[in-house]
């Protein structure tokens, strides 16, 4: 069935998918840009990978955007810092691959070339990986056929398969049999997921259920994030400090009026709100929401704090480090399209609330069944949390401890994954 595949694959995929990225190129100056520069990319690989120590392993991982390239982070980072090794770094997307030239522990970071076969067979003989780690879910059907041709071994790590995937559908379904069958391990998130595997035929000695590294990569995170500091020591002594993360207007039509309502029972609040998009209209909107209530503040103000009772955080990527100041924490997105991420305020062992579409999270759905994070549907739910946590410090300390050890019984996904990356090595050199 492979052959077939193959065939259908070069002849009717192809040619129109070479077609729609020329297409989409004309009036898309991100996909311009990447198809582009993947055109003239191969000289400058060649005279990159000559300057590399070809004796040492090459390793290769796989990331579609710098999403996913976060979760690579942990284990790169640690094989690098343990072994003499080369790291091949490459992206799909021109974000990611855009954001991490400066990546301190990659020897070569590149695209990843046009999925057809003359493309394929040329990037993988000037590279020559040893072995190629892809994260989460982009592979592509000539490369993955290409390095089984070649006997290199082949790898998903954190990966997910849900009992309704599309990838399940009918035809759909061979065509992606013929493609995990050619993979020497997959390593999946959790035990649901290595069973959505399983209806692909796939060798039960390939699956393994191994967890996730983006635990590992924010509790990797939340170490530096502590030494920080955005705020002078002792300013919230004294004060319970709630934190609004990644928050848009469906989130704060529910919570701020909550939030108002609590400060007239206890003036020891403070409330500090991380829209998720900090631009200057949604911050003005923020500031004329407690116009006349209660004085607000910006971030890019803080040196010129007097106590007031909300701060707005009017930059971005300090997220992770804000939450680190919370003794509670709402995390946005979940009155719309998802909530965001709560392994973030997680790791610090805080008690979580959020709004009822959750079920994007599988972090969230867990916290909520173990009992450190809450769900509020309406304005009347939100003030009922936002009291209880104010009111009992006993609650708030069990619900964090929750969140705590949820994260830390997730830890070391990055060791595991490592074994199992040195373990096809030494079956693929032997």
């Amino acid at each position: 069935m492979k052959k077939f595949w193959f065939i259908v694959y070069n002849v009717l995929v192809i040619p129109w998918l070479t077609l729609f990225f020329s297409f989409v190129s004309l009036f898309n100056d991100k996909v311009k840009r990447g198809y582009t520069e993947r055109k003239k990319q191969n000289p400058k690989l060649i005279k990159k990978f000559e300057k590399l120590d070809r004796s040492k392993k090459l390793l290769w991982f796989h990331s579609a955007s710098l999403g996913e390239f976060e979760q690579a982070k942990p284990i790169i980072q640690k094989i690098k810092q343990e072994q003499d090794v080369n790291i091949l770094v490459t992206f799909f997307s021109p974000s990611g691959y855009d954001n991490s030239q400066k990546y301190p522990y990659a020897d070569v970071i590149a695209y990843l070339p046009v999925d057809s076969v003359k493309n394929v067979r040329e990037f993988i003989s000037i590279s020559n990986p040893d072995i190629a780690i892809f994260m989460r879910y982009d592979v592509w059907p000539n490369l993955i056929w290409e390095l089984g041709n070649r006997n290199i071994p082949s790898m998903i790590v954190d990966a997910t398969m849900r009992k309704n995937s599309k990838r399940k559908f009918p035809i759909i379904k061979g065509f992606h049999t013929s493609l995990y069958q050619n993979f020497s391990k997959i390593l999946t998130v959790s035990k649901e997921d290595l069973i959505g595997f399983k209806d692909f035929k796939i060798d039960k000695n390939k699956l393994d259920v191994i967890g996730e590294t983006r635990f590992d990569r924010v509790y990797q995170k939340s170490l530096s994030a502590r030494d920080k500091k955005l705020f002078k020591d002792g300013l919230f002594e004294g004060k319970k400090v709630f934190v609004i993360g990644s928050s848009s207007e469906y989130d704060e039509n529910v919570v701020f009026p909550a939030f108002e309502k609590l400060l007239k029972n206890d003036p020891n609040c403070v409330l500090i709100i991380a829209p998720h998009e900090p631009d200057l209209i949604t911050l003005e909107k923020i500031e004329n929401t407690f116009a006349g209530i209660e004085k607000t503040i910006r971030f890019s103000s803080k040196n010129n704090y007097q106590g007031e009772k909300i701060i707005i955080i009017d930059s971005i990527g300090i997220l992770l480090t804000l939450y680190y100041y919370a003794d509670v924490v709402y995390v946005g997105g979940s009155f719309k399209e998802g909530v965001h991420n709560v392994l973030e305020p997680a790791v610090y062992g805080i008690p979580l609330f959020f709004g009822p579409k959750i079920e994007n999270s599988q972090e969230a759905l867990e916290l909520v069944k173990r009992g450190g994070g809450k769900i509020v549907n309406n304005k009347k739910e939100a003030y009922r949390m936002l009291r209880t946590f104010s009111n009992d410090p006993a609650e708030r300390k069990r619900m964090g401890d929750i969140c705590l050890e949820y994260v830390n019984e997730n830890i070391g996904a990055s060791d595991k994954i490592i074994a199992e990356i040195h373990n096809l090595l030494s079956v693929n050199r032997s």
